[in-house]
This record gives structure tokens, C-alpha cells and sequence, in this order.
């Protein structure tokens, strides 16, 4: 069996970190479906940037939009919402086969409203009426306003992804803003049924910002804390969406937990194997999405296997021991999204400029 398919046996799903136009006309995103089983796609601020500078087809389709269209960001949205929209008709048989369980495809509100609730819950509604495709989601970072702008948006009956989290702070604050959405629709006297949203914990970034900081006394903890935080986010997961206890009165109501996304898991240090974070996340109702890289190399070599809960005590005793050393998962957390709030501030601006 193909290595990438297997993965789907163990109850995850693998979604790729990237799209273009080039992706999709060339026919190579129909043949990761049906050849790897890729149930998804992702894409952000710096992934379009790249498509936008590097794929032939956007020059043509840059001279072709409408002299009167002088606003970047809308200029931008018009070369990519297409992209977008012919994406989630790609994957439209597999999320109608599933029942709304894969296929979707992820947009980014602008990074600029990353700090204004209300300006996300305008954008979210604004691109899911654009967009219109049933398999569309709007992705919203976990900042604070984004909490509130996750709650709002999924009460409007809106997919949404959320984006840049990277501690347990970060999946706790997500699962209370989803589960506050949920209620606030059932409340409103409206269906959840068909709600689907993904919560983004990225996982490289959180070992690239620790391992200079660990003593070489504690060498053993490097490559393995970001591993190590996502596994114990799924205890927490389970305990948060468990149908039969804390999560029943919105599953009977139709609601589905929010799925774990794996982000950012393209191996950045080199002397870690290059499927290292694809490798050790494998579990159940999860979704790990791959930069094509890291999609090619584990189709070579990866082992699909279940290890994402193998040993959660082991995962805790890693987290412990960096406590002791003075390391603050939740700080460091708050660190990486301001960080990456900027990339895609920096990622955008330039996306604005080619444009």
C-alpha cells in the first residue's frame, strides 16, 4: 500500500500545506487524492505569496483582472478565491462520500485582523458568501480576539480553522471558543450538524525556539518537546470531546469534536529525520497537513503506525522535566504566534506588493 494512504488506516487524516494554480490544472492535486488518499489542503498568507510569485499562470491572470480593481487585497482575493473554490470542487466528492468528515480546503482572513474580532467575524462571513462551497474553511488565528471571532463565526454556521497555536494555553482557550460556538447556535435554535472545524497546533517551530535554549545536560529533550506537547494535547482532547461525557448534550445534538490539526511539520533541523513529525502525531480523528517535502519523503520512507498515544506518560515526563529547567511551554507559545503573526504580516504585505 502507499505509505501516505496507509496513514488513513490509523484513523488520521494527511492534508497538503500548499496550493496553487499550477497544483490543480496541472491534474497533480487530482492524483495526491486518489494516489496518496490527501483528504485536504491548506493555505496561508506565505504559501500564496510563493504561488503567486513563482506559478506562470498568475502573470496572465494578473493582466486580466479588471484595470478598476486597485485595492491589493482585492485584486489578491481574485486571483486566489478561484484557486480556492476549484480546490474544494476537487475534493467535493470526497467530503460528500465522508459526509462532511474530509475535504476541505482552508482560506486565511487577512493576518491585518489579527487583534479585531469584529473586523475577522466580518471578513469570515464576507469570504464563506464568496466562496460558496459547503467544504470551505475560513481560517482565524487563536490570538485573543481570535478566541472571540472563532466563537462568532462558527455561531454563524462557518468551518472554521484555527491557525498559529502552540501550547496546551493555546488548545484550551480553542476548544472553550469552539465549544462556545456550538452552544451559542444550538441556543439560537439552529443545526450543528453540519459544523466542521480543525484546531492548528504547529509542532516544528515549538522544537526550532527550545532546543538553544536546553542546557547540554538535557540534550535528550531536543527534537522531542514539540512531539511531546502535541501528544499531551490529545489527552487533553479526549478528555474535552469525549461524546460520552463532557462533549454528549452537543454530540446528541448532532455537533462533531474539533479535530486536532498537526501544523508546521516539515522538519526544520536537519539532523532529525525528515518525516519526524509526521511519524510520531499518527492517531485517531486527527488531521496532519504536510508541505509537499515532507509529503514526498514519508511516501518514500515513512512508517504509518499508531503512536500519537503510545505512551502519553512518557510525553508528560518530557514536559515535566523541561518545566524543571525553567522552560514555559505556554510562554514559549505566546512567543512563536506573535512571531508568526509577523511572518504572515511580512508574507502578506509582499503578496500585496507582487499584486
Amino acid at each position: 500500500m502507499n505509505r501516505v494512504r496507509a496513514i488513513r488506516e490509523f484513523g488520521q487524516q494527511v492534508w497538503l500545506d500548499d496550493l496553487s494554480r499550477g497544483l490543480i490544472e496541472s491534474g497533480e492535486l487530482q492524483q495526491l487524492i486518489d494516489q496518496d488518499g490527501l483528504a485536504g489542503v491548506t493555505s496561508n498568507p506565505a504559501i500564496f505569496r510563493q504561488a503567486i510569485l513563482k506559478d506562470p499562470r498568475y502573470i496572465d491572470a494578473k493582466a486580466a483582472l479588471p484595470t478598476m480593481l486597485t485595492d491589493p487585497e482585492a485584486r489578491f482575493e481574485a486571483l486566489a478565491l478561484p484557486d480556492i473554490q476549484a480546490a474544494c470542487d476537487a475534493f467535493l466528492p470526497l467530503y460528500q462520500a465522508s459526509k462532511g468528515d474530509m475535504g476541505y480546503v482552508s482560506f486565511e482572513v487577512s493576518p491585518s485582523l489579527a487583534h479585531d474580532a469584529e473586523g475577522t467575524v466580518a471578513a469570515a462571513k464576507r469570504l464563506w458568501q464568496t466562496i460558496n462551497r459547503p467544504n470551505v474553511m475560513i481560517k482565524i488565528p487563536a490570538t485573543q480576539a481570535g478566541c472571540k471571532a472563532i466563537t462568532a463565526t462558527l455561531a454563524a454556521g462557518i468551518n472554521v480553522n484555527v491557525t498559529l497555536m502552540f501550547s496546551a494555553e493555546h488548545v484550551e482557550q480553542v476548544f472553550n471558543a469552539y465549544v462556545a460556538g456550538l452552544e451559542a447556535r444550538v441556543a439560537a435554535g439552529h443545526p450543528v450538524d453540519h459544523l466542521r472545524s480543525v484546531a492548528s497546533v504547529f509542532i516544528s517551530r515549538v522544537d526550532t525556539k527550545i532546543d538553544p535554549q536546553l542546557p547540554e545536560s538535557a540534550a535528550a529533550l531536543r527534537g522531542k518537546l514539540a512531539v511531546a506537547s502535541a501528544q499531551a494535547a490529545y489527552q487533553t482532547w479526549h478528555q474535552r470531546f469525549d461524546v460520552k461525557g463532557a462533549f454528549k448534550a452537543l454530540h446528541d445534538k448532532g455537533a462533531r469534536p474539533q479535530s486536532l490539526l498537526w501544523a508546521s511539520t516539515g522538519t526544520k533541523n536537519p539532523a532529525y529525520s525528515d518525516v519526524l513529525y509526521v511519524q510520531t502525531l499518527i492517531g485517531p480523528d486527527t488531521v496532519n497537513t504536510v508541505p509537499g517535502a515532507t509529503l514526498a519523503a514519508f511516501r518514500d520512507h515513512g512508517q504509518a503506525a499508531r503512536t500519537l498515544d503510545a505512551n502519553p506518560e512518557a510525553a508528560q515526563q518530557l514536559i515535566t522535566e523541561a518545566a524543571k529547567l525553567g522552560i514555559d511551554l505556554n510562554a514559549v507559545g505566546r512567543v512563536l504566534q506573535e512571531e508568526g503573526l509577523k511572518l504572515f504580516e511580512q508574507a502578506f504585505a509582499e503578496l500585496l506588493a507582487a499584486v
